[in-house]
């Protein structure tokens, strides 16, 4: 026997030993009948004491695994098969490949771990960083939380009444009108799609999406069988003619769209096209979910009214958050609608989780009520514009010859235009390991090789310029150069 027991491990001694013979037994090497070694012999080749292998011993004994005399007559005992069915473990990995729910890729798992390292840059997440988070500010409101159901209990179906009233007056100065009644709280924007893809699709349902778009990053759709279809965009938004002939063609059931300052290209799409979009929707009677998570975050001037705001039919489902502006740890986000489709949404959202957080929620209202939603936002422009500026001075510098890229007028990304084709499993695992976590561009559209999604909202100056040397000096090498 070469295997010896790790006397720097947490285990103690004795227990390693009894787990190895355990395992011989489960393996089948030492058989019903086998005879073990002398205590003695046992010490000698596991360079403990004596002491230690009858401790071993005397575990497997009470677990009738062994029999005999403590002279060296030891033996497996002839009936293990109840003691091995009910120690070996079920094949997990059977359930786990055949459940409804599909994995995220590789990369997407690996971009989920290393998101929360300490040593590595983080140039893909889509979150402010916590400097710009108004950590204090919230910590005074938390002060005063009532003692009250509202705070501490279940909240209807709907979410908190204060919350969702606030969330109505809040919409108003975007132009769009709505009640408390049509007003879904969810845990986050994510949590919205999950629950339209399950509450009002079926296995088979067709979905346009933008292309490229991160829609095609997440695995929920597959998850409920349905069919995703990308349609091009152009500098002003979704192309309405190759909509209206795809769906020509093969008719769509929903359209996804995020109009506002789109991930990853950071278009922003234009008041007439937004117009023209609904008008074509409404021909097609096409619903719309819009995700609006970004249009707080903007620059130089701030975007059009959502398409909700453009909706006079409730063909407009509308989605935002608190999450990618205000405070991610919050989870806190909206779905506005029709009624009937509100219900419908709460009472899958009750099947899932029983409400959102009450605690989460009366905080949000707070941050409202106390206008402290707006001062942050403006703040968190500035900030992020600087961050943003920062983003493009270091392109200039390190990519001018590699790549181009848009300038954003809002949101957390630069879509990274590479003049040459290379291998994103590599550019992305060779930048990892020089502490720098990007996202590659074949998350957002099928097989593409020449992009890469810069994200400027969590890292500081600093990282940005030093992220992006790092990002240039991989192309480079990838290219052989």
């Amino acid at each position: 026997m070469s295997w010896q027991p790790d006397k720097k491990a947490f285990s103690h001694l004795y227990l390693q030993i009894k787990q190895y013979v355990v395992d011989k037994i489960v393996s089948g090497e030492w058989p019903s009948g086998s005879k073990l070694p002398s205590q003695r012999t046992l010490a000698a080749q596991f360079n403990v004491n004596r002491s230690t292998v009858v401790a071993a011993l005397n575990e497997l004994w009470a677990n009738g695994l062994i029999e005999g005399n403590a002279g060296g007559g030891t033996r497996v005992v002839d009936k293990t098969w109840d003691f091995i069915s009910k120690t070996t473990q079920p094949n997990w990995n059977a359930y786990i490949t055949s459940a409804v729910s599909q994995a995220n890729s590789e990369i997407m798992q690996m971009i989920n771990e290393y998101e929360f390292r300490d040593d590595i840059i983080r140039m893909g997440s889509c979150e402010p960083s916590f400097d710009l988070i108004p950590s204090d500010e919230m910590a005074d409101i938390l002060q005063d939380i009532p003692k009250c159901p509202a705070a501490w209990g279940y909240l209807e179906p709907k979410g908190y009444i204060e919350l969702r009233k606030e969330v109505c007056e809040y919409l108003r100065r975007f132009g769009i009108e709505t009640e408390p009644e049509s007003v879904l709280i969810v845990s986050g924007a994510l949590q919205a799609l999950q629950l339209i893809s399950l509450g009002l699709l079926h296995q088979g349902s067709l979905i346009y999406i933008e292309k490229p778009s991160y829609l095609y990053s997440l695995k929920l759709f597959h998850s409920a069988g349905v069919t995703l279809s990308g349609i091009s965009l152009d500098d002003e938004g979704i192309n309405i003619s190759e909509l209206r002939e795809r769906n020509r063609a093969r008719r769509g059931d929903m359209l996804f769209s995020i109009p506002t300052f789109h991930n990853p290209t950071g278009v922003v799409t234009s008041a007439k096209r937004r117009r023209e979009l609904i008008d074509l929707c409404g021909e097609l009677q096409l619903p719309i979910v819009e995700d609006d998570v970004y249009s707080e975050v903007w620059f130089e001037e701030a975007p059009p009214n959502p398409l909700k705001a453009f909706d006079k039919a409730s063909r407009v489902l509308y989605v935002n958050s608190m999450s990618k502006n205000l405070c991610p740890g919050l989870r806190v986000g909206w779905v506005v609608g029709a009624k009937p489709v509100i219900d419908r949404l709460a009472d899958v959202k009750m099947q899932f989780d029983y409400g959102s957080s009450s605690l989460s929620q009366w905080l949000a209202a707070e941050v409202f009520k106390r206008g402290l939603y707006d001062r942050h936002n403006e703040q968190l422009r500035k900030a992020v514009r600087a961050k943003r500026d920062a983003t493009l001075k270091a392109l200039e510098r390190s990519f001018s010859d590699i790549a181009s890229w848009n300038t954003p007028a809002g949101g957390y990304y630069v879509w990274l235009q590479l003049k040459k084709p290379v291998s994103m499993h590599e550019l992305f695992t060779k930048s990892l390991r020089a502490k720098l976590l990007v996202q590659p561009g074949d998350l957002y559209k099928f097989q593409s090789n020449t992009n890469i999604r810069i994200s400027y909202s969590y890292t500081s100056l600093e990282e940005i310029e030093a992220g992006l040397e790092v990002l240039a000096k991989v192309i480079k090498e990838l290219y052989g150069e």
